[in-house]
């Protein structure tokens, strides 16, 4: 009896594992382990998916800031970063297009943080470019009423093998549409807000 168990367990345990070559075969796996994490954007003042401080919304009023910014996990072959600040749950003007906060591209490829506080300029001195968003150049804080509920807001992170070839007056939509086809990774990073 006990012969037969073990030989079955034998015959079990090599199945499965003539399972599994085959599994990482079929896959090109080549005997690779699995990939690295992905980009990976964060914040020391934000916790993701948590709420936005008061001093990063426009109850700060004039001294609002953006939260400082920070990423991780870069893959090879980056040319420049590109980031989106934006509220999707608004549609002002019935409009498919939401609520731009804020957006900058051309952000160095050795970056690997916007600190807090971001000048207003349109042209930054590493290069740097930042378009108007729904209302003025640089960061929007949220603001969101009070009478719905929780608005969520996106920084969107995008590292592209390219530069863009666009100045200052360009649209969101033009800087979306040219980063099309350059994007080699993603990293999102989430608040919520309501006054």
């Amino acid at each position: 009896m006990l012969k037969k168990t073990i030989a079955g367990g034998a015959v079990f345990l090599a199945v499965a594992f003539g399972a599994l070559l085959a599994q990482d075969k079929g896959k090109g796996g080549g005997g690779k382990g699995p990939a690295g994490p992905g980009l990976t954007l964060t914040s020391p003042d934000l916790v993701d998916g948590g709420v936005i401080p008061d001093k990063f919304t426009m109850k700060a009023g004039a001294s609002v800031v953006q939260p400082k910014l920070e990423w991780t996990n870069v893959p090879a072959g980056v040319a420049s970063f590109a980031l989106l600040f934006h509220d999707p749950d608004g549609a002002p003007g019935k409009k498919v297009e939401d609520v731009t906060h804020w957006m900058v591209f051309n952000i160095p490829a050795d970056a690997r943080e916007l600190a807090a506080g971001v000048s207003t300029e349109p042209k930054l001195a590493d290069g740097t470019i930042q378009i108007k968003g729904t209302r003025q150049v640089g960061y929007m804080g949220p603001g969101a009423g009070a009478a719905g509920p929780y608005h969520h807001y996106t920084f969107e992170l995008f590292a592209l093998d390219t530069k863009l070839d666009l100045g200052p007056d360009a649209a969101r939509a033009d800087v979306m549409k040219a980063m099309d086809g350059h994007v080699v990774a993603k990293g999102v990073l989430e608040g919520r807000f309501h006054q």
